[in-house]
């Protein structure tokens, strides 16, 4: 026997409080008195007031004892005493409910009343809450990549329904052993008796998470449903750029067989609505294959890649991805000497370069990014980004102070891009120009004179070289092509970024880093151009995203797009431990609710007041004293009259 609102130690001061203020009042003697006599023509008042005496001893024991009697039944319906031992104490219980992406894999059969994995976990989630007594409490744990509670340990049976229909499949595999580990830590820390851990769903789980069965509670009880095995999906598709031709796109797709029988897939492209590609493969049972297709395009676009034949889950048939557009940066030249620019300026096709006479300048035109005036000054300045090689004194984008001859650059701004990664090992300029500079000006190299490269920048952007590199011992050096790929790079954010673009599953990934890779120049963003978490470790980064999405890994020139659109689908089958129960409970099993005698209690302790103020009140006392019936109803019409 236990009490539900109260502890017996509480209960027991509660009774004796009350207990003794009712003896109390039984014991005090009032001083006055109400006397009823016919007339007061006789009555002498007191010379001194009665004297006040106490009682020793109660005049109506059995009273008393009725009061007492029915004032600890009331205090025993308070407490709700309940019976049956421990076993039929209240339990909490933690139901892991699967929410994986396998869970909207059609149900075998097709059967209308579950048409999928998730529905017929919810019918068992259902079931098993309902075998439970009322006064257990339940937490519903929604569990795939991350266990998830919907609520507290909870008894009320309507809000647990609420949670168990409003539970559906997300985009990823199940963690099955955080999800064990999880509910473990729930019951330890709940304040109640630890009653089960509950898992309804198919326990499709990721390979290295088959250790959760050997960690499995002792109080595991696993609600098994139907599992439609046989299905094939898309793993990973991959794009990027060939190195021989820029214009080339080289397409990676890998497939899974997750069933039991051998499959031939087909997988198709679609580029734009047109078709780009078919390949047939052959899928073992549990094997991935790979094949690869080339698209020429420089266009952007959406890839779509399908997998036939259709399946129990088609969720993973199907990825899309977005191919950006490959821009070209038009570059004018107007130089006489064009044979010591064309090597830098060839060098990445995506940099189209025309030469140019002095005498043929003209106003560039729209598609025209950039203009480059080898010691020439046009009669206006270009409209578009520019970049000035040893201008005339007169006319130059930046005034020129003096000209100083066998200088030394002394440094470079390398915290800059335009400065990026430039030095020079004693180089001596014949003859150099040095430039006055604004503050808003940046100064990209200088001499102890002043800065002799010098940038503005501004809706068209300038670079001014008081030299000609390639006239100069930096030609000799990597500073002088470096020192024009930072132009470029600058005049055309991207011009050099090697494109990667992935289609994945969602969850955790990793991309390997390239030697050398600085940890602070890596940036991870998702689609709303918000930072992601990422951590680096052996030269490689891993971020996880737990909803589909895209993700941007910026890593220096390199920028790598994921496409996380596709389910995250467990590769394996776990397999629950010899000792878990199985199946919805019996009512032995899952315990007998306690029986609850609270509203009994109440009814005899009012009803035991009632009979004593009847037999010992005023009504009761005039009831004993009268010796008739007639008597009786007498004394009940006088009240009726008065």
């Amino acid at each position: 026997m236990g009490l539900f609102n109260l502890t017996f130690p509480q209960f027991f001061a509660l009774f004796a409080t009350v207990s003794a203020g009712v003896v109390a009042l039984y014991l005090l003697d009032r001083s006055r008195r109400k006397q009823v006599v016919p007339s007061l023509r006789f009555w002498q008042p007191a010379v001194r007031a009665a004297p006040v005496t106490r009682r020793r001893h109660v005049q109506q024991p059995l009273s008393l004892l009725l009061q007492l009697l029915s004032i600890l039944l009331l205090l025993l319906a308070i407490a709700q005493p309940r019976f049956g031992g421990a076993e039929s104490a209240p339990r909490d219980h933690v139901l892991l409910l699967e929410t994986s992406a396998w869970m909207a894999a059609r149900s075998p059969g097709a059967r209308p009343a579950f048409p999928t994995l998730m529905d017929e976990a919810r019918a068992r989630a259902f079931a098993y809450v309902r075998s439970l007594p009322s006064t257990d409490r339940i937490m519903i744990v929604r569990a795939d990549a991350l266990s998830t509670p919907a609520g507290g340990f909870e008894s009320d049976r309507n809000k647990l329904r609420d949670a168990i229909s409003r539970s559906h499949a997300g985009s990823t595999a199940l963690n099955l052993e955080q999800a064990l580990e999880f509910a473990r830590h729930m019951l330890a820390i709940g304040g109640g008796r630890a009653g089960e851990v509950a898992f309804a769903g198919s326990g499709r789980i990721s390979e290295h998470d088959q250790l959760a069965a050997d960690a499995a509670p002792p109080n595991l009880r696993v609600l098994p449903i139907a599992d439609a095995a046989e299905n094939l999906g898309l793993r990973k598709l991959g794009l990027r750029r060939s190195a021989e031709d820029s214009g080339l796109w080289e397409i990676f797709v890998s497939a899974r067989n997750y069933g039991t029988r051998p499959t031939t897939a087909t997988i198709t492209l679609v580029f734009g609505g047109a078709p780009a590609g078919l390949r047939r493969l052959v899928l073992p049972p549990g094997a991935e294959r790979e094949t690869s297709f080339e698209y020429r395009t420089q266009a952007n676009g959406l890839l779509e890649a399908r997998l036939l034949p259709d399946d129990a889950f088609p969720a993973d048939n199907r990825a899309v991805l977005e191919l950006p557009e490959q821009r070209a940066l038009n570059v004018v030249v107007y130089s006489n000497e064009p044979e010591l620019l064309r090597p830098i300026l060839s060098a990445t096709p995506r940099v189209k370069a025309r030469f140019r006479k002095l005498d043929e300048y003209a106003e560039p035109g729209s598609d025209v990014g950039l203009v480059i005036l080898d010691r020439f000054r046009p009669q206006a300045p270009p409209a578009v980004d520019s970049v000035w090689i040893d201008p005339p004194s007169p006319g130059s984008p930046l005034a020129i102070l003096r000209s100083v001859t066998g200088a030394q650059i002394t440094s470079w701004n390398t915290t800059h891009p335009l400065g990026s990664g430039l030095r020079t090992r004693d180089a001596r300029l014949e003859s150099v120009k040095v430039f006055e500079t604004s503050p808003q000006d940046i100064r990209i190299a200088e001499i102890d004179s002043g800065a002799v490269i010098a940038a503005r920048p501004g809706k068209a952007k300038t670079v001014v070289m008081g030299f000609h590199p390639m006239h100069s011992p930096l030609r000799f050096e990597l500073a002088a092509p470096l020192l024009f790929a930072n132009i470029l790079d600058w005049v055309s954010p991207g011009i050099f970024r090697r494109w990667e673009v992935n289609g994945g599953s969602v969850g955790a990934v990793s991309v390997a880093l390239e030697a050398g890779q600085n940890p602070e120049d890596i940036r991870v963003l998702q689609a709303d151009g918000t930072p992601l978490p990422f951590s680096v470790r052996n030269a490689s980064l891993s971020f996880f995203s737990g909803a589909p999405g895209t993700v941007r890994v910026l890593t220096g020139n390199r920028e790598s797009v994921y496409s996380l659109t596709i389910p995250e689908l467990g590769l394996a089958k776990w397999e629950p431990p010899p000792g878990a129960k199985s199946g919805i409970p019996t009512a032995t099993q899952a315990g007998q609710a306690p029986r609850e005698l609270w509203y009994v209690l109440a009814v005899l302790g009012a009803f035991g007041l009632l009979v004593e103020w009847m037999i010992y009140g005023r009504l009761g006392a005039r009831l004993i004293r009268s010796r008739t019936g007639a008597e009786v109803l007498a004394l009940f019409k006088l009240r009726k009259a008065s």
